[in-house]
């Protein structure tokens, strides 16, 4: 795998589906023996994938610049390629809400490079759409744009009752006064957004190691100014040193006490993996390490306690005491 991305779990199938956007391949683990197999070939440079309540898979095509639902027979239904006349830049992640609407955001990765889909042409950080977060009516299939108040849109998820929704901010990939966060709406009347405001920092203080250098810097400051004695410099002294940093959230998934539990990267040890922030005031509560950038999260299982990292290259799992809010 070169990019794995979008897991999503079929409590039906008991599988796990993910997606490899520059291979264009989707792949399925079956949980009953552990055995992974191609899933689906070509997949349209899929990125987030999700199940709606009738068991049909949801996924966002990053090189058809779509968002697509897989029929029983095998059928393709284009659930949106255009909004006001004009194509999406590259739908990323999508939810389904119980009333069968579809809400799904769209920052343009996957036009911004050959890399995972297919480069636009006119050099535009937002190369068809201002990058928004929109929704799909479940009856009529119309959609709607419900906010575009974030720079790049990313990884989203409904609170445990549908009444907020979260979206992780990327934007500073591609704009410098873009904060890293995740960013958090009410939802009203379940079509509309209302309060939008930062839900939670990606930034950490983290212990790293001195290089050497700094190492023996640090250890003649103290000495220079009485803190510490020549003869007591042992090989502890001075060896870490904090270090705040902010990487980005990508994909994100909530727990049944509305934690939310985000992927996170572009950082490097003691930083990429998972962040887990309590719903109150967004503090961060807990941290799952990774040595791979970790892209998206997932709760499976039959208990919907297991969660499922998709990391770079990789494919972790862990069995944890929190369950997943939603069916995916």
């Amino acid at each position: 795998m070169l990019w794995a991305e979008g897991p999503a779990w079929n409590g039906v199938g008991r599988y796990l589906l993910w997606s490899d956007i520059p291979n264009n391949i989707q792949h399925r683990w079956l949980e009953e023996d552990g055995h992974v197999s191609t899933f689906r070939n070509p997949a349209g440079n899929s990125n987030g994938n999700t199940f709606d309540f009738q068991g049909r898979q949801i996924s966002c095509e990053h090189g058809n610049r779509r968002v697509v639902r897989y029929e029983y027979d095998g059928t393709i239904t284009v659930l949106a390629d255009k909004f006001d006349g004009k194509p999406f830049n590259a739908p990323n992640d999508a939810v389904v809400h119980p009333n069968g609407d579809i809400w799904f955001t769209d920052p343009g990765y996957g036009s911004l490079g050959h890399y995972e889909g297919e480069k636009a042409q006119n050099g535009s950080k937002q190369p068809y759409q201002k990058e928004a977060v929109y929704r799909i009516d479940g009856k009529t299939l119309k959609i709607e744009k419900v906010t575009d108040e974030i720079f790049k849109p990313n990884g989203l998820c409904f609170s445990p009752d549908y009444k907020k929704l979260y979206v992780a901010d990327t934007g500073a990939s591609h704009y410098e006064e873009a904060p890293k966060n995740i960013k958090v709406w009410n939802v009203v009347d379940e079509k509309k957004l209302t309060d939008g405001k930062e839900f939670a920092s990606m930034k950490l203080t983290r212990n790293i190691k001195m290089t050497p250098a700094e190492r023996q810097r640090c250890i003649e400051d103290g000495i220079k100014n009485g803190h510490i004695k020549r003869e007591d410099v042992n090989e502890f002294m001075c060896a870490e040193k904090n270090s705040e940093d902010a990487g980005f959230a990508d994909g994100i998934r909530c727990d049944i006490d509305g934690n939310i539990w985000a992927s996170a990267g572009w950082v490097g040890d003691g930083y990429d993996g998972v962040h887990v922030f309590e719903p109150t005031e967004g503090v961060r509560i807990g941290q799952i390490r990774l040595p791979e950038i970790c892209s998206n999260v997932c709760f499976g299982g039959p208990k919907r306690n297991r969660l499922f990292m998709t990391a770079s290259t990789s494919v972790y799992a862990v069995y944890t005491e929190a369950q997943g809010a939603h069916i995916t």
